[in-house]
């Protein structure tokens, strides 16, 4: 065996999995290749957050053996864990490896003979913290610091296929950032299941650990991947805006802008919350980019539900909105709620929330013309065309030139 493809169907979390794996094996002496081509090992780092990214990964999977029928397919991630008996009596799959195997998946992968094809634990079992980042990228890296979620909002099977809230220590992940900046980096992207709550395993806080990454030398900005609107507290909202590394970048889940619906999900906030929390960003820091994750049709929503989220949502002015229709998962109590929505219903809803998103989107883009910005450019030459985003996000084109890939630049947008 000498060839390895690697292939991610998820989050950024799952993405520095992945090169966390691609390191080990480049170490091992496999070459990489892409996973479009014929490899001796493939390993797929599923996704479950939807049935149709279930979906997806049982069909890249199945595209994977008819490639290459003699190859092992190793899968990993968030269906692993949850439908690891399904995926094992795929034809191919080698072996499926669960939450607290992945330190051990290069060598369940390259055994010579496997006793069992599954190895995964009950989730309650489950206390290992795998620590990862990536180095696949050129300009920008994902830094893992947390996985699992204590919340157990009542859609979502993340906390059933990742467990509860850990982290490694502090230090440690100092020495990743450390290699990163090393290793040519610039941006980092602090990336967990439930960021905001980093500490559960350690007894340190997310602000502790802020701090620490903004003291690393050569890393010189950071943006947080996602945090929770009850875990940005004031402190680390005045903190960031004192003069930090971290940008004005701000991904916060809402899922609804209806209270009731809220109370539903078991979010541990209410709009109003939430409104305060976004002022308060944005009276401490300027043009603030803020992504916020909206679910439609979530059961029991009412057409005059929804239409109150819109109203929220233009009231608060999100500069992005990531939009899923709501789907249903087994083992979640939504799942078993009455009043679910129909297919159709969910399509209108989210087709109304594109075209406002798009609306914002621009109107974000508009107010910030001409302003000058920071601008740290990526390696993609694309006819002749580069691209980079500015500290709050903004996408940024330009005449390709070699000289300025990696480089944080001045530009008046």
């Amino acid at each position: 065996m000498k060839t390895v493809a690697f292939s991610t169907l998820g989050c950024k979390l799952s993405f520095a999995e992945t090169s966390t794996f691609e390191r080990e094996f480049l170490s091992a002496g496999f070459t990489v290749v892409p996973p479009t081509e014929k490899a001796d090992i493939y390993v797929v780092n599923t996704c479950s957050v939807t049935a149709a990214a279930d979906k997806k990964g049982r069909n890249f999977i199945g595209r994977l053996h008819r490639l290459t029928p003699e190859a092992r397919i190793v899968v990993t991630g968030c269906q692993a864990q949850l439908r690891a008996e399904s995926l094992a009596d795929m034809p191919g799959v080698w072996a499926v490896v669960g939450s607290d195997y992945k330190s051990d998946l290069l060598s369940i992968a390259t055994a010579d003979i496997l006793d069992r094809k599954v190895f995964v634990k009950p989730i309650g079992e489950s206390r290992k913290y795998f620590s990862a980042y990536s180095t696949t990228e050129r300009t920008r890296a994902f830094l893992k610091v947390q996985d699992g979620c204590d919340y157990h909002c009542t859609y979502c099977t993340v906390p059933l296929a990742r467990g509860d809230s850990r982290n490694a220590p502090i230090a440690e992940i100092v020495g990743q950032a450390r290699a990163i900046a090393a290793a040519g980096f610039k941006e980092v992207v602090i990336t967990g299941v439930n960021t905001g709550d980093f500490g559960k395993s350690t007894g340190e806080s997310f602000l502790d650990l802020l701090k620490a990454l903004n003291d690393v030398e050569g890393i010189e900005r950071y943006r947080i991947s996602s945090i929770e609107p009850n875990l940005l507290t004031d402190e680390i909202v005045d903190w960031i805006a004192s003069g930090t590394k971290i940008l004005p970048h701000f991904h916060i889940p809402l899922q609804s802008g209806c209270d009731r619906i809220l109370a539903a999900m078991h979010r541990r906030y209410n709009t109003d919350f939430f409104r305060r929390k976004i002022e308060f960003v944005r009276s401490r820091m300027d043009h603030v980019f803020f992504g916020i994750d909206v679910i439609v049709g979530f059961p029991g929503e009412t057409q005059d539900d929804f239409e109150t989220t819109y109203r929220f949502l233009e009231e608060i002015r999100p500069a992005f909105i990531h939009i899923f229709p709501y789907s249903r998962r087994a083992g979640t109590p939504a799942a078993e709620m009455p009043n679910q929505v129909s297919e159709a219903d969910k399509k209108a809803r989210v087709q109304a929330l594109e075209e406002l998103c798009e609306r914002l989107h621009a109107e974000f883009y508009a107010a910030n013309r001409g302003r000058r910005e920071q601008v740290l450019f990526e390696s993609t030459n694309k006819e002749g065309r580069m691209f980079g985003y500015s500290r709050n996000y903004i996408k940024v084109e330009r005449d390709y030139d070699p000289a300025l890939v990696g480089r944080i630049v001045d530009v008046i947008l």
